[in-house]
C-alpha cells in the first residue's frame, strides 16, 4: 500500500509540471470535462470505494484548493474529519469495559433450576436460596436472566399442582392393588393372582392364587396384606383399585379399620391404576408369557422366585434404577469377575462379583 501511494505522489507531480507548458484555456476547458465526467460518475456510483491511499492524496490536495471549492469535491470536510477520527480510535486500541461485566453462566443455570423447579419463588426468594449456597447476586440480574430465558415471574408462572406432582406426593402413602390371570398349560384352567404394590417404593407382595377369586376370598387377602404389612400399615392412608366384583363392602371395611381409605378408579380406565397395571405387564412380559405354568402349586412357586428377584434385584428406572430393597451384597470394585447366577431356570439372570 505505500508503493502506491508513492505512486501516486510522483504521477502527480510529472502531471503538475506538465500542465506549465499548457495555456490558461485549454487548462479551464479540461476542467470542465472533468467536471462533467465527475458528475457523470456521480450518477452511476454517488459513494466510490476509496482506499487508504487514495484518501491520504485527496486530503492533501484539498488543503491547496479554495475554501469554496472544497464542498465540490469527492472528498467533504466531514469526510476528512471522520477520517481522523478513525485513525485515532485505531491508535487508543487499550483495553477497557463498559457497562457491567457478564453474568456467569454456572450461576444462570443455577438460577433456572431454581426457577423452574419452584414455580412459586419470586426473585427475592430466589436470591435469598443463592445467598444461602455461597452465590451473591441481585434481583434485578435474576429478573434479566429470567426474561432472558423467556420464564415469566413468580405470579405468571404455572402455580397449580399437576398430577404427576401430586402423585409424586401421595406416594409414600398408597397402595394399588389389582388381578391377573395365568391360564395352566395342560388344563387351560384359568388362575387368578392378587398382588398389591407399595407405590412409592414398588415393592410388591403377591397376596394369593385362586381359580374363584369372590368376595371373602379377597377380604382374607386384605387381612393377611394388613399381617404382612405390621407397623408399616399406619403409613398407608390409601389403596387404589377398581371396581371389580370381588373387591365387595367388607374388604373395604377391612381397610378402613387400619385407617386405609379406599380409592375407586373410574370404570373402564385401567390407566387410572398404572402402578399395578405397570406391574402386570412386567411380569407377563418376562415370566408367565415365556414358560407354561402347570398348576395352582407351580404358579405360586414361580411369582415367589420371582417376586423375590423382583424387590430384591431387578432395577427400577424410577428408582434410579435401584431395586425397591435392594439384597446385593457389597463387594470390593477390585474383584474383576462376574458371576451368573440363573433365575426360574435361566429365564432371568442376575449378576454378581465373585469373591
Amino acid at each position: 500500500m505505500s508503493l502506491r501511494l508513492l505512486y501516486l505522489v510522483i504521477t502527480r507531480l510529472l502531471s503538475c509540471f506538465a500542465l506549465l507548458g499548457r495555456s490558461s484555456a485549454s487548462k479551464n476547458i479540461e476542467l470542465l470535462i472533468l467536471r462533467h465526467e465527475v458528475a457523470v460518475l456521480r450518477r452511476g456510483n454517488p459513494k466510490p470505494r476509496l482506499d487508504w491511499a487514495d484518501r491520504a492524496l485527496l486530503a492533501a490536495l484539498a488543503r491547496l484548493l479554495p475554501r469554496k471549492l472544497r464542498a465540490h469535491r469527492l472528498v467533504t470536510p466531514g469526510t476528512l474529519l471522520r477520517w481522523h477520527r478513525r485513525l485515532v480510535t485505531r491508535k487508543w486500541t487499550y483495553p477497557h469495559q463498559v457497562g457491567r461485566p457478564p453474568i456467569d453462566e454456572a450461576i444462570a443455570t443455577l438460577v433456572e433450576r431454581l426457577a423452574r423447579d419452584n414455580p412459586s419463588w419470586g426473585y427475592k426468594r430466589i436470591q435469598g436460596e443463592l445467598q444461602a449456597l455461597g452465590y451473591r447476586i441481585g434481583t434485578s440480574t435474576i429478573r434479566r436472566i429470567l426474561r432472558r430465558l423467556h420464564i415469566p415471574p413468580a405470579p405468571k408462572r404455572q402455580t397449580d399442582t399437576t398430577w404427576r406432582q401430586f402423585l409424586h406426593a401421595q406416594a409414600s402413602t398408597m397402595l394399588a392393588v389389582d388381578f391377573f390371570h395365568v391360564d395352566c398349560a395342560v388344563t387351560l384352567r384359568r388362575l387368578y393372582v392378587f398382588f398389591a404394590i407399595e407405590v412409592d417404593t414398588r415393592y410388591v407382595h403377591i397376596l394369593g392364587t385362586t381359580p374363584h377369586p369372590n368376595g371373602p376370598w379377597t377380604t382374607q387377602q386384605a387381612r393377611n396384606l394388613l399381617m404382612e404389612l405390621g407397623d408399616r400399615a399406619s403409613a398407608f392412608t390409601f389403596l387404589v383399585r377398581d371396581r371389580a366384583g370381588q373387591f365387595t363392602t367388607a374388604f373395604d371395611a377391612v381397610l378402613a379399620s387400619a385407617g386405609i381409605t379406599v380409592a375407586k378408579i373410574p370404570p373402564r380406565s385401567p390407566r387410572a391404576n398404572a402402578y399395578a397395571e405397570r406391574f402386570v405387564l412386567t411380569v407377563r412380559s418376562e415370566v408367565t408369557d415365556r414358560m407354561l405354568i402347570f398348576g395352582q402349586r407351580h404358579l405360586q412357586d414361580v411369582l415367589s422366585e420371582y417376586v423375590r428377584h423382583y424387590n430384591g434385584r431387578r432395577p427400577h428406572r424410577a428408582l434410579q434404577l435401584q431395586p425397591p430393597q435392594p439384597n446385593r451384597p457389597i463387594t470390593s470394585l477390585t474383584h474383576e469377575r462376574i458371576k451368573r447366577r440363573p433365575i426360574l431356570r435361566g429365564l432371568i439372570n442376575e449378576y454378581d462379583r465373585t469373591a
